[in-house]
């Protein structure tokens, strides 16, 4: 019988029924970091239990790590408590630690592809939310609460509910200044930020074939925010080529063996879905969230929506969102002032995205009123921008070049917006308090679209200020 991925990677790795109907899920690969893993280790050892395959669990340090201090100790000592808990913990347990003395450390979800260590076909796990990244890989990839990360880490399996499969196909080429951030925004701006309740998402169609594999990391990356447990794109010989060579790959005789298991993984050719959604690239255009979730989002030349427009549900969320972000239905988003640019975050900081603004940002200036930071995902990204020069281009044009984190994106650290200050961010949450301030301001966006209103310190088309 023809199967999507996401049904033979959870046939390949169910252990067994629960009484529940649950399933007991082996996890292939657990990632770990600071934040979810201390309590879960503290119950490990009030329970004696050991960790039941050391080898299957990887961790670095992102979410509370400064990205303007090097030296340790910390000036929060609540951040060095938990790196040092970290270390004691890899140690004691014998885990490999990508530390901040490594060259290796960043931001979780970018050190995993980055060292091979995600794969496709596989079942990945980590206490972050965002961990729906790996699917890019072709992998089944879940965030969980610390009491799984507990779990995971004492029995290598996890109890969960099987999905239902959504394919989003989206087809064609994207229009010039139109990124794979655009796309997840319209996506999750159609279905809702309950939409994908209960399903997994399968991304597909020529313009994701088309696609990087940094490019469909941003579109997985953002699953969760649409609703979905997780998100997948089929592997296929970008994919192959990405993880070639690197640290934890398959090698030498190995990798042919390895590809062709792979391959296997592949969603069969006439296989069943849940459901069916099918977008034209050509029809998406630079998109901008107005309010304080990521599904209140327009296209930059658009109004945002007049409240009679909206069903009673979604007016009550939208009067909320324009009282806090200051705005008004039925006006432009586009010449909203703003006081804060961050380029960063799991979703869009890696090279390519960093590659990609710099191209343009060339002979320009940040708006003298705008503080403008960029937080490259990981020690590798930042190691690979400064050779190739891409630095000097962002501190040239006046923008701030931070060590890898997390950063602004959740402000566990000290780039934290300040009282009511808006900020254009390349990360994956608006959520009311989501950047350090309970009435501080966030609209999601592109990276170059991000540059744009650095620049001009308003919202504005990135393809209008750098002629795209």
């Amino acid at each position: 019988m023809a199967k999507t991925l996401f049904q033979k990677v959870w046939d390949a790795h169910a252990v067994t029924q629960l009484p529940n109907g649950q399933s007991q899920l082996f996890i292939g690969t657990h990632l770990i970091h600071e934040v979810t893993s201390p309590q879960a280790f503290g119950m490990l050892r009030d329970l004696g239990l050991p960790v039941k395959y050391p080898h299957r669990t990887f961790a670095t340090v992102d979410h509370i790590v400064p990205t303007n201090e090097i030296q340790e100790p910390y000036s929060d000592p609540i951040a060095q408590e938990m790196i040092e808990a970290l270390r004691k913990n890899t140690k004691d347990y014998g885990i490999r630690f990508f530390d901040t003395n490594t060259g290796q450390q960043g931001i979780v979800h970018m050190v995993g592809p980055e060292q091979g260590i995600t794969q496709p076909g596989t079942t990945i796990a980590c206490g972050d939310s965002h961990t729906a990244t790996h699917g890019a890989f072709g992998a089944i990839a879940f965030g969980i609460g610390t009491t799984q990360v507990r779990d995971v880490l004492a029995t290598q399996t996890l109890a969960l509910n099987p999905l239902k499969v959504r394919r989003i196909e989206v087809n064609g080429k994207l229009k010039p200044g139109v990124y794979a951030k655009d796309v997840i925004l319209h996506i999750i701006r159609a279905l809702g930020v309950n939409g994908g309740i209960g399903f997994a998402y399968e991304y597909a169609g020529s313009t994701f074939d088309n696609f990087s594999l940094e490019e469909r990391m941003t579109v997985c990356n953002m699953s969760i925010e649409g609703g979905a447990r997780c998100g997948y794109v089929n592997p296929d010989d970008k994919t192959f080529e990405y993880i070639k060579g690197r640290p934890f790959a398959p090698q030498a005789a190995d990798w042919d063996a390895s590809v062709t298991r792979w391959k296997s993984f592949a969603s069969d050719s006439g296989c069943k879905y849940d459901d069916i959604k099918v977008y034209q690239a050509e029809d998406i255009r630079p998109t901008v969230t107005w309010g304080i979730t990521p599904g209140q989002a327009i296209f930059i030349d658009e109004k945002m929506p007049a409240l009679e427009t909206l069903n009673a549900a979604d007016r009550l969320t939208a009067e909320d969102a324009y009282k806090h972000m200051k705005l008004t239905p039925n006006t432009p988003i586009k010449g909203t002032k703003i006081d804060v640019a961050f380029l960063g975050s799991c979703t869009n900081g890696r090279i390519s995205d960093l590659r990609e603004v710099a191209k343009y940002l060339k002979g320009h200036k940040v708006k003298s009123s705008v503080k403008a930071i960029v937080v490259p995902g990981s020690m590798l990204t930042s190691i690979q921008a400064q050779k190739e020069g891409l630095d000097k281009i962002f501190i040239e044009a006046g923008f701030e070049w931070r060590g890898a984190g997390c950063s602004m994106c959740l402000a566990m650290n000290p780039d934290k917006l300040v009282g009511d200050q808006l900020c254009a961010s390349s990360s994956n949450r608006n959520f009311k308090g989501r950047q350090g301030s309970q009435t501080g301001r966030t609209i999601l966006m592109s990276p170059l679209m991000v540059a744009a209103a650095a620049i001009t310190g308003e919202v504005t088309d990135a393809r209008e200020v750098f002629q795209v």
